[in-house]
């Protein structure tokens, strides 16, 4: 990833600190000119227990030459997220907007990969919704994943939403 970690580095110092952290535990190569598949690891700050693994395209610096569109890398991505250990809810948006729980950088300045949580309370299950927010354009790719939670040995911090 050439340019996005030096990016997102810049973008934490200046915004101060994000919701999630994300730990890549994959990339596969997809060409030969370096274009890669990233697979991160994010944990959700207020929901401990569960883990969402997020794919997106990482742009090579050969692609980026030999095509221009310098500063961007495709908004394709994808979420799968899963019960990772006992499940802890703390303070959570409930909302139906519900809240942003990670987001990192995919261009210079413009857009962001995002990952949304939603509660469901008629359903009793945790929605995750990834997408990328752009400040022009938006657009609609996006994946979601869900996390039931009936039936499953579930603490809230709060208080179990009623």
């Amino acid at each position: 990833m050439p340019f996005r970690k030096p990016i997102f580095a810049a973008a934490l110092i200046l915004a101060g600190s994000i919701p999630a952290a994300a730990e890549v535990v994959g990339k596969v190569g997809v060409d030969w000119v370096g274009n890669d598949i990233v697979i991160e690891a994010v944990t959700d700050p207020q929901v401990k227990g569960v883990t969402c693994h997020v794919t997106y395209f990482d742009r090579s610096i050969i692609d980026r030459l030999s095509k221009g569109n310098w500063f961007e890398d495709p908004s394709n991505n994808s979420i799968a997220c899963r019960q990772t250990g006992p499940i802890e809810i703390g303070d959570i948006d409930l909302s139906e907007e519900g809240e942003e729980v990670f987001r990192e950088g995919m261009s210079l300045i413009w857009k962001k990969l995002v990952v949304n949580r939603i509660y469901d309370k008629a359903n009793d299950t945790l929605i995750y919704l990834v997408h990328s927010r752009q400040v022009v354009e938006g657009s609609a790719k996006m994946a979601i994943s869900t996390v039931p939670l009936f039936d499953q040995p579930v603490t809230w911090t709060n208080g179990k939403p009623r």
